[in-house]
């Protein structure tokens, strides 16, 4: 198994790279000026010309490339050190892990990302639990009842649920709990992270623990402490945990929507199929209860194309968190992400492409790994 994810990890670092590639031509493919994104439509030459030179702008794309015309190639700018180019300034950028500072807020993206993808962790975390814990479920009753109608209903609802825009329900879901059930104990915060005047304190200033200057930066405590769900628990801060779980089961329950209804897909296919097998009859016809048949026998040999799928939705959360963030006014890299975007931040466009890559190749790993736990019939090396 180590040779295997030896060799999985040596394999990402080509696909790593060529989404980083990827992603530096595409961001600089579309229209637009940075200058001008981020100072306004009236910034002048002369402020722009310094606000390229300040961010490494004015530098041609790569060699032989110049920054102002990216389709064109340019044989004066073949004199140009290969090295002294906006490529080569990314991809050093990227391999330091410092990403640079963004071009919006003058601030290290690192500090902008340690703020907000401990939300985007938390919502992704808690809408992939509940698809799971909803949609494995739901299948599994389907399957066993096939063509009843608990089937026909939960299938009725799950094509619903992968047809629904999550934008759409996000919004409905926000007018039904937020405005129709304000008055009733069913009423739900429709944005935010936190109710004003509740403040999370940092567990390691809870403990007294004593971070000096790296407290108020980039570290790898504040990173957990931005874990709300995590840092109240760990400090017993049972007012605001319960707080933060109310602000996250509206978004929460927009995003699981389509991987649950996916999951549940899924599970009732694999299980029908599993339940037809001989092995299954031959357990009935023992006389083992129908409970350990469908559990031991049929679930756990249905369990491989779930994880699969469990596993590729996480693409899923990802871009349905730019939608739900918006749309619940939740500051994390979703939204992040669609402002930098739109004014072109590069900086920050480029850390948030990396961090989700890796995110998405370390769990496809995880996902893989899990097969030899579900059936030891498998030998990954």
């Amino acid at each position: 198994m180590f040779q295997y994810t030896l060799r999985r990890l040596l394999l990402a670092i080509p696909v790593l790279l060529g989404i980083l590639v990827v992603t530096f031509f595409l961001q600089r493919a579309i229209p637009g000026d940075p200058c001008r994104s981020i100072l306004g439509e009236r910034a002048t030459a002369e402020a722009c010309s310094r606000f390229n030179a300040a961010n490494g702008l004015d530098k041609p794309l790569v060699n032989c490339v110049s920054a102002s015309k990216p389709y064109e190639f340019t044989p004066e700018n073949c004199l140009i050190n290969p090295l002294d180019t906006q490529f080569f300034f990314y991809m050093g950028q990227i391999m330091t892990g410092k990403f640079g500072e963004s071009l919006r807020f003058s601030r290290p993206v690192a500090t902008i990302l340690i703020e907000r993808l401990p939300l985007t962790i938390e919502l992704g975390f808690v809408a992939l639990v509940l698809a799971i814990l909803v949609g494995v479920p739901a299948g599994i009753i389907s399957a066993v009842r096939q063509n009843s109608a608990v089937d026909v209903t939960t299938m009725v609802a799950a094509n619903i649920g992968v047809s629904m825009p999550v934008y759409w329900l996000g919004l409905m879901l926000a007018y039904v709990f937020a405005l129709l059930l304000k008055d009733t104990i069913f009423w739900l915060p429709p944005s935010g992270r936190l109710t004003a005047g509740f403040v999370a304190v940092p567990f390691y200033e809870v403990w007294g623990w004593d971070l000096g200057a790296e407290a108020a930066g980039f570290n790898f405590w504040e990173f957990f402490a931005n874990l709300y769900l995590f840092n109240s628990l760990i400090t017993f801060n049972w007012e605001v945990l319960w707080d933060a779980i109310r602000h996250l089961i509206l978004p929460a329950a927009a995003l699981s929507t389509i991987p649950l209804s996916i999951i549940a897909r899924i599970t009732r296919s694999s299980m029908l199929e599993v339940l037809r097998q001989d092995y299954i009859r031959t357990a009935r016809a023992k006389g083992l209860m129908e409970r350990f048949v469908i559990v031991k026998h049929a679930l756990r040999n249905a369990l491989l194309p779930v994880v699969t799928i469990i596993g590729l939705q996480l693409g899923t959360l990802f871009a349905g968190a730019l939608l739900t963030e918006t749309i619940f006014g939740l500051a994390g890299v979703g939204r992040m992400l669609f402002e930098a975007i739109t004014a072109r931040d590069f900086p920050i466009v480029q850390a948030a492409t990396v961090v989700i890559a890796v995110g998405y190749v370390m769990v496809n790993l995880l996902v893989d790994l899990s097969y030899v736990f579900i059936d030891p019939r498998i030998r990954l090396d």
